[in-house]
């Protein structure tokens, strides 16, 4: 595992419940502003212990074709969805208040 992929995962793992977060949002945290792409794809391999249903694209839609159902059960539970089936970002969006940047290894 790259250790960029475990900063990511120690974001995932703070996002609160009721509250999601989107790549480009990880990336921000991290200080890698055009990383996005790169959250994605160590979210491919992100640990099951942890609420990878949490993050979203920025405007607020779930992504994943092989679990994107079982995202949206989950979510359905925690955040606010728009008529459009996409998640109220104004609502539901983590400001990253809480972030520890000095987390210990995942």
């Amino acid at each position: 595992m790259e250790y960029f992929d475990e900063l990511v995962y120690s974001v995932v793992s703070q996002v609160p419940y009721g509250k999601v977060v989107s790549y480009s949002q990880i990336s921000w945290l991290l200080g890698q502003l055009n990383a996005a792409r790169r959250v994605g794809r160590a979210m491919r391999h992100c640990p099951d212990r942890l609420p990878a249903h949490r993050v979203v694209r920025a405007d607020g839609q779930i992504v994943g074709e092989c679990a994107k159902e079982r995202k949206q059960t989950l979510l359905a539970e925690e955040v606010i969805f728009k008529a459009n089936e996409k998640i109220d970002m104004k609502v539901s969006s983590w400001d990253g208040k809480g972030y520890d940047k000095n987390f210990s290894k995942i």
